[in-house]
């Protein structure tokens, strides 16, 4: 009897030292979680008044908060002034204004990189008056349109067609936003006018207005949004940028299988309705993806240079030392050994991607 209750106290004791080893792991593993959250890296990120569909779904989803990211949202009221919050070290990463003014921050002397994407195409449409006629580029010339000759796309398309100044031309009108661009339209004073992304909604309900093209007909994957840091700031913040790319990949991956869940996401995000949302994000013209694109950049960079919207500058400066693939390469081959399984169709067609633009 006494060898029985012997047992059964060496028993207990035994669970009572397995219980607190176990209850130590657990305060140990939550006071690791809680450090690692103290130490989260903030990145300061201007993405605009329209947003990232990506960076709302990274944040959503918890995809940053995995790999030790939290974004610090900084708003600028023109693509001019976020590249100035950058230049000047306010913010660490702008995703949302174009390529054309990266670019002409770069030919100016500002040493910036660009080392992902944000939207390959824009849903951007070209509009005019109902009934009118649309031959492709040609359309343009010798018309007046409200298109500014920064968007390389267009100047490029019309170098495409045979002719060495696309400025003689074409009368290109520049007006102070797309409101009035439009009310160009209407009152006949251009025959064209390229549109926002965030004007799909709005012309939708127009009777007089029709969508005669888009930005991605005149030049497919023409670059819309680049994302780009300091140099300096990417140099000692390597791993913290690998991380934020793997995030956005794997956000990308959730984007594209859960579309009509991130109409809805983005919508709460921006304060805007799923319907305003979903004009342009259901649409095959708006591609987001986190790619580089490093081929189309180099592409923007020779029109502008052609076209006079680089600084002379432009001509000392190789403008593929400020592109990185490599880390974006890196970070794609991670996220696909560590998300891989959630879509992998999705990362093979990531690597195809990146062989057909970045190389």
């Amino acid at each position: 009897m006494k060898k029985v209750i012997i047992a059964g106290v060496a028993i207990a004791v035994i669970s009572l030292a397995a219980c607190g080893q176990k209850t130590t792991q657990v305060a140990e593993n939550t006071q690791a979680a809680t450090e690692a959250k103290k130490e989260n890296t903030v990145v300061r990120w201007n993405y605009g008044s329209s947003g990232n569909v990506l960076v709302t779904i990274a944040e959503e989803k918890g995809y940053f908060d995995e790999v030790g990211i939290t974004i610090k949202p900084v708003s600028a009221t023109a693509n001019a002034n976020a590249m100035a919050l950058l230049a000047t070290g306010q913010v660490d990463v702008v995703s949302n204004s174009g390529t054309t003014s990266p670019l002409q921050q770069i030919a100016s002397g500002v040493d910036l990189t660009i080392f992902g994407g944000h939207m390959v195409n824009g849903a951007m449409p070209v509009v005019a008056k109902k009934g009118t006629e649309w031959k492709g580029i040609e359309s343009f010339i010798g018309q007046d349109v409200a298109v500014n000759p920064t968007y390389f796309a267009f100047t490029g398309a019309v170098m495409n067609l045979g002719y060495d100044n696309p400025l003689e031309v074409v009368n290109w009108k520049v007006y102070s936003n797309y409101d009035e661009a439009l009310a160009a339209v209407q009152r006949g004073e251009v025959k064209y006018a390229l549109m926002g992304t965030e004007k799909n909604y709005p012309i939708s309900q127009m009777d007089d207005i029709e969508i005669v093209s888009w930005h991605s007909e005149v030049m497919p994957n023409y670059s819309c949004c680049r994302m780009e840091c300091q140099t300096e700031y990417f140099n000692n913040n390597k791993d913290v940028i690998k991380n934020v790319i793997k995030a956005l990949l794997r956000a990308q991956s959730y984007y594209e299988t859960h579309k009509d869940e991130a109409i809805s996401l983005h919508a709460k995000k921006i304060n805007a309705t799923p319907e305003f949302v979903a004009a342009y994000m259901n649409n095959s013209h708006y591609l987001v993806s986190v790619d580089p694109l490093k081929n189309s950049v180099l592409r923007a960079w020779g029109i502008l240079d052609k076209t006079g919207y680089l600084d002379e500058n432009a001509k000392n400066i190789n403008i593929n030392d400020h592109i990185n693939t490599a880390l974006y390469e890196e970070a794609l081959a991670e996220a696909e050994k560590d998300y891989g399984s959630e879509n992998p169709d999705f990362y093979k067609k990531m690597k195809a991607f990146f062989n057909e633009n970045d190389i």
